[in-house]
């Protein structure tokens, strides 16, 4: 993979406990050093223009005259230092870049995967907040289709919380697909089974909430019957995958049971469902906060793409997660 990486975003200052931390992404370049093919491209910073896209040019005035004034706790999670400034939008430049090169053809060994900090899923059009301070999938996706690059993005979420910024920024659009599987009750406490967009957007918002302890089998079973459906049925030109690996079993601030190796298998599932449907396919760094498997769910990305072959699962999902499988699939009309 051809991994987009920039010094600013280390820069972004959260203080010495805050789980979003720049050691999260020298965790990530230190285990991609073990690694064969890895390939590293700066990013140019994004514009305010690209930011204001999706954002209100109120907010973002806001925002960066609180990093120009030091900055300090936005909220009682979400902290800024006068230097984030300057890596939000490195970050969100990133994202812009992962689009942009997988839409210029790159794909296979070379597809792109943008580690920026901070993350952006949480970020919705008019506020920061959950460690996210600009929506980086969505100037990524927004980019692609202004600059006429694409007709159709689907941003398919799996981190552990819902991305209720991404789904908010593109709830009324009929251009942008939103999907997630996220843990249910987890902050921010969205992202419901019966929220599947309104206007133009009708049936472009895919939630699937699943139950505390979904492993990998469950995983599996919610792409296949529920979500690989839905993007195969939008038809997609490009997917943008906001890959969090907080749903790791191993992760502190949740309560899910994905494996490093269900991470490869799930990546293995989004490549063959882009091809099949002709799609490009750009990754977007979101979550994830033990370092080791941080570091570990990234490579396993890296390692499917330059040909390692996931080692399948042989158990079942839960009959919880079948059930609510089959309840997204109805409400979508799958």
């Amino acid at each position: 993979m051809r991994f987009g990486y920039n010094e600013r975003c280390l820069a972004h200052d959260t203080g010495e406990r805050h789980p979003e931390s720049p050691d999260r992404l020298r965790a990530i370049r230190r285990g991609l050093a073990k690694r064969h093919g890895v390939e590293y491209a700066d990013g140019s910073p994004a514009t305010r223009e690209a930011v204001t896209a999706v954002h209100d040019g109120e907010y973002v005035d806001e925002f960066e005259s609180f990093c120009a004034d030091g900055g300090g706790s936005w909220d009682p999670d979400t902290v800024a230092c006068e230097a984030t400034w300057d890596a939000a939008l490195a970050s969100a430049g990133l994202a812009q870049w992962a689009a942009l090169t997988a839409l210029d053809g790159d794909d296979g060994r070379e597809t792109p995967f943008a580690i920026g900090r901070p993350p952006g899923h949480h970020a919705v059009a008019g506020d920061a907040m959950g460690f996210c301070f600009f929506n980086n999938a969505a100037v990524a996706a927004e980019t692609a289709i202004d600059d006429g690059h694409a007709d159709r993005v689907a941003i398919f979420d799996w981190d552990v919380h819902h991305g209720n910024g991404t789904q908010d920024i593109f709830y009324d659009r009929g251009d942008v697909l939103y999907a997630s599987t996220h843990e249910d009750g987890l902050y921010p406490d969205t992202g419901e089974l019966t929220e599947t967009g309104t206007e133009a957007g009708d049936g472009t918002t895919v939630n699937l909430p699943l139950s505390a302890g979904a492993d990998d089998d469950d995983y599996l079973h919610a792409v296949d019957e529920a979500i690989a459906p839905a993007l195969d049925r939008f038809a997609p030109d490009l997917v943008i995958v906001s890959a969090g690996f907080d749903a790791h079993r191993h992760d502190p601030i949740s309560r899910m049971r994905v494996s490093s190796e269900g991470y490869a298998l799930l990546t293995d599932r989004i490549r063959t469902l882009a091809d099949d449907i002709g799609a490009a396919t750009a990754y977007v760094l979101e979550g994830g906060y033990s370092l080791d498997t941080l570091a570990e769910g990234v490579s396993m990305v890296h390692e499917t793409y330059d040909g390692r072959d996931p080692v399948a699962s042989d158990g079942e999902p839960t009959e919880k997660t079948e059930e609510r499988v089959a309840e997204l699939r109805t409400a979508l009309g799958l």
